[in-house]
Order: structure tokens, then sequence, then C-alpha cells
């Protein structure tokens, strides 16, 4: 593994691991509601490669994906856990991904969009979270239907109910549990794309890039990505696939 040593300038500038965490994604990181306390696979990842670079990790907390790239530029973080994307690779470089995400839709229950095809027509207007990964995918892919973005993938969904909208898209997991606790919805079986969440860095940061990489195909492997997964009752997320070279 490429030296700790050498990356640590480059990952702890500081002299601690400021790691963006998203609370945006509740398969990524989750906050105790009475505590505070923050969890979820990016918390125990960031906490686990601060300890082999042999420093402390200091959270920076965010409620959106877009929010945490948008701060790139203040120089607040020094690690990020996004999914891999063009526009957000002008300015951060990507470990392979670490656990594969599908971004869906969800709609009334009698809604006669039922394909995904359907989505895609004028008149349709879906609800999406500003900056999210889903959001960037969906800007490139449709050409006809309306995206109406919300501040938060949270806030989506509120604004696909509060606003009488077609359909909000977002992760998965999150979707599925709103027509549990609400009925009256349903999510597509389907999917528009497989969201690959990744360690990023920013852009420059050679040594530092090239210790996440190794690290992130050494938490796959030896499982502990699956473990932290299912401590927060994420386990349905996949695990992605070894990379054979990153």
């Amino acid at each position: 593994m490429t030296s700790s040593a050498d990356a640590l300038s480059d990952l702890a500038p500081t002299g601690k691991l400021r790691a963006a965490i998203n609370l945006g994604n509740p398969v990524l990181a989750q906050s105790d509601p009475g505590s505070g306390r923050l969890g979820g696979v990016s918390v125990a990842l960031a906490t686990e490669l601060a300890r082999r670079l042999g420093v402390e990790p200091d959270f920076q907390v965010f409620h959106a994906a877009g929010k945490v790239f948008d701060a790139l530029a203040d120089d607040v973080w020094d690690v990020a856990f996004l999914a891999r994307d063009p526009v957000r690779a002008a300015g951060i470089d990507f470990t392979a991904p670490y656990v594969i995400i599908e971004g869906t839709y969800m709609v009334r229950e009698d809604s006669p969009l039922s394909r995904l095809e359907d989505f895609d027509r004028e008149g349709v207007r879906i609800a999406v979270g500003k900056g999210a990964a889903y959001d960037l995918y969906l800007t490139r892919a449709l050409k006809h239907a309306t995206l109406v973005r919300a501040p938060t993938s949270a806030a989506a969904i509120d604004a696909f109910i509060e606003q009488g909208l077609e359909a909000a898209a977002g992760v998965r997991q999150p979707l599925v549990r709103y027509p549990r606790e609400h009925g009256g919805y349903r999510v597509l079986d389907s999917h528009f794309t497989a969201i690959e969440q990744a360690m990023g860095t920013p852009r420059g940061r050679e040594a530092g890039l090239a210790f996440l990489r190794e690290f992130v195909e050494d938490v796959k492997g030896s499982g502990f990505v699956a473990k932290a997964l299912a401590r927060s009752g994420q386990g349905d997320a996949t695990v992605a696939p070894h990379a054979a070279s990153s």
C-alpha cells in the first residue's frame, strides 16, 4: 500500500482528516435524532481511514451532496463520499466505487407512469434533490420531462407531495420507505441509473488519491464495507465489486 506518510499531507493537511459527511443520503450516513451522533458506512470509513493515517477524524456535516461539491472551493474537507459523476470529476478525483445504489422513481399508487420510458414526456414533472447524483444524471438523460429541484433529497419528496408533481426521483431505499410509512405511493422495480458511490479528494492530491484507492479496495475485500452497511441498517445496499485497477 502507498505509504501513509506520503499521503498524510494530502489527506490531513490540517493535522486531522476533514471528512465531508452527507446526511442527505441515508444509505451512507445517519444522525441519531436524540444525541446527534453520526453513523453509517461513510462515517465508519472516515474513522477507519483516520486511524490508518494516525490522525483524528474531523466530520464536516452536509445535508445534500450538491452542498458538499459546492464547498470544494472553500477548502473545508479533504475526503468526501459522493457518487462519481463527470461534473464532479472536474474538481474531485475519485476512487473506484465502494457501494452501488439504485436511482429510481416514486409515483402515486394510481399513476399511469409504470415504465422508465413513461417519464421522459412533456408535462411530467419530477422532483429531485438539487445537485444529487440522480439530478446530474437526469439533467443529461431527460429531454422532455421537467426537473423540479429541491434543496435536499428529503425535500424533494416533500415537493413531490405538496406540489402534486408526477414523480420523485432518488435513491431507492428512502423512496421505498415512504410508501411503507404513509401508503398511497409505489416505487418502480426498475431503475434509471446505478449510482456508484465512491471516495473522493480534491484534484491534484496524487499521493492521497493513491492511498484512498488502495484503501477502498482493501475495505471492500475484507468485508468492512458490508459489515458497516449492516450495522447501520443498510444491509440491502450492494457492495461494489473489486476494481482490477483503480
